[in-house]
């Protein structure tokens, strides 16, 4: 297998056809550490718009570290996995305090420190670092998302989970084997563009593919079973009822969740958790939601009940419904808003 064909394949495909996003054509480490924290359980089309959004509102290090979380988590409002925005705000504080560092354009810290200090942030994991490594500072750590796990699975017809322990340590130390050490940023760009759009999970266009000539998976006819995951593990079921209280006067009831659970710190209406969704009351507007989480999928109940005055409820505020949206909120909490029209 030549890899410096390889390189050059992937780098001429790359000329040809990536996509102009606003983090490629950018060096700023911060920029592209926003970029590639959204992108972890993002799609492209959708986290453009969220990158945008809240690079307007949080264009540098100092503007994350001295806001407040429920601003980062409303900014992060509809993305899911919130620990990512807490994570990301927690880390911005510990770059000021260390002097800006990895996150300063004149750092003089080594390649090897720049590494290791990425890799001590919160949130940020082998990947990221090597991500932000590579296209901030072209150094040549290699970049592993899921395109590049299904480049690599199927040009090594590797039958190995990707997302194994064992498979991780096996695929990072193919991707360092096969990576572009003279020109990391482009080389990494290429190969995670390059399984975004043509090495793709479903109808991969093997027939036109640069490198088909080294891929194993397409002599071997594996290419339709590649990559491999673990066998899933089965979802806990969870079932939630709200309430959302509608008074005369346009104000309903929030509470923020503060358990080490799911929505941590976000806002939602007045909640039961039981073994079961609630039976709705007669006259009662209701709705219901199936949501799956990584690990768990939740049935939720919202019923909508208009009152006189708000019920005296603990630990909940009072809140009008034209300022809903100053308060972030669940993606859940937000679609049952939108169906009823409160959004």
């Amino acid at each position: 297998m030549s890899h410096s064909l390889i390189h050059n394949r992937l780098s001429h495909w790359y000329e040809q056809n990536h996509r102009v996003l606003p983090w490629r054509e950018t060096s700023d480490p911060y920029c592209i550490w926003i970029s590639e924290v959204i992108l972890q359980q993002t799609r492209v089309n959708q986290g453009l718009a969220y990158y945008l959004r809240f690079i307007s509102r949080f264009p540098d290090v100092t503007s994350l570290a001295n806001s407040e979380e429920s601003e980062v988590l409303r900014y992060w409002q509809g993305l899911g996995y919130y620990s990512r925005a807490r994570n990301l705000h927690r880390a911005a504080k510990m770059v000021l305090e260390r002097g800006y560092t990895v996150f300063h354009p004149s750092t003089t810290l080594s390649p090897e420190d720049i590494y290791k200090e990425l890799l001590s942030l919160p949130g940020i994991g082998v990947y990221t670092a090597g991500a932000i490594a590579s296209f901030a500072f072209d150094l040549p750590y290699p970049a592993l998302d899921g395109n590049v796990y299904r480049v690599l699975s199927r040009l090594y017809d590797c039958e190995i989970a990707f997302d194994t322990s064992q498979g991780k340590k096996h695929f990072h130390s193919l991707a360092e084997e096969l990576l572009d050490k003279l020109h990391p940023r482009i080389y990494n760009s290429a190969i995670m563009e390059f399984g975004a759009l043509h090495c793709t999970a479903t109808s991969p266009n093997c027939a036109h593919c640069p490198i088909q000539e080294f891929c194993q998976a397409y002599a071997h006819h594996t290419v339709e079973f590649l990559p491999i995951r673990k066998p899933r593990t089965r979802l806990r079921e969870r079932y939630l009822n709200y309430t959302i209280y509608i008074d005369s006067t346009k104000h309903t009831l929030l509470h923020q969740r503060e358990e080490n659970d799911i929505w941590k710190h976000l806002y939602e209406f007045p909640l039961i958790e039981a073994d079961q969704l609630y039976p709705v009351a007669d006259n009662i507007v209701s709705l219901d939601f199936t949501h799956v989480l990584s690990h768990q999928r939740i049935h939720a109940r919202f019923q909508v009940h208009q009152v006189s005055s708000l019920p005296q409820i603990a630990n909940t505020i009072r809140v009008s419904l034209s300022l809903l949206d100053n308060y972030a909120l669940s993606r859940l909490t937000l679609r049952a808003l939108e169906s009823i029209g409160l959004y």
